[in-house]
């Protein structure tokens, strides 16, 4: 699997490149800048993208800019951002655009391994990967539709919107897919929203309307 990197902290973006090397992803180039990111992302078109939300010159915003422009070039461009604090603009505008997977974590997740690699692969797969903190500060806004969900509820909302599959939700809630399947129905009607067997659009949809 083909990534570019984007990440302007020397010594965490070789770590990066060992982390994923191991992992038999194939670094194609790891740039420090977004002017660079957006050109190497343009040149490779990888299978996916993982790149910090900012980067030089102006340590602001540049690589998420550098993905969004990517993505409008080349639609569908898989990219993971990661950031070191929870950004809930960043996180909405990279969900608004729905073709291709996209993931937001934070960047304390690379040192759990284990999950850091599989947000890329779902993210590659075209699935949805957000960091539990992301969601979190989601739903403690509480706009007034969250207020109609059950306690339950709100912790399989939770669930689908860092991309859990319905199978993953019950494992992790101890119950069956079938109450999975009937809490995310019930979630759908009380958000106002279609119901849809793609996992990835269920998801981003639920993301846009709590962020919006």
């Amino acid at each position: 699997m083909r990534v570019v990197l984007g990440e302007d902290l020397v010594l965490l973006r070789e770590g990066l490149i060992r982390l994923l090397t191991a992992y038999d992803f194939e670094v194609v180039e790891a740039v420090d800048n977004g002017p660079s990111l957006l050109r190497a992302l343009v040149t490779h078109r990888p299978d996916v993208a993982v790149v910090d939300v900012r980067m030089p010159p102006t340590f602001t915003d540049e690589g998420l800019r550098a993905a969004i422009e990517a993505r409008r070039q080349l639609p569908g461009l898989p990219v993971l951002v990661l950031s070191q604090y929870v950004e809930q603009l960043y996180a909405r505008e990279l969900m608004s655009d729905r073709n291709g997977g996209v993931g937001y974590l934070l960047k304390d997740r690379v040192s759990q391994v284990s999950q850091f690699v599989e947000a890329i692969r779902r993210v590659a797969g075209g699935g949805t990967a957000m960091d539990p903190e992301v969601i979190s500060q989601l739903l403690a806004t509480k706009p007034e539709p969250l207020e109609r969900l059950t306690p339950r509820e709100r912790e399989v909302l939770g669930l689908m919107a860092e991309g859990r599959s319905n199978a993953a939700i019950a494992g992790r809630l101890f119950i069956s897919e079938n109450a999975v399947g009937k809490h995310t129905n019930n979630i759908f009607s009380k958000l106002g929203l279609p119901p849809s067997e793609d996992d990835n659009r269920r998801v981003r949809a639920v993301i846009a309307y709590l962020d919006a």
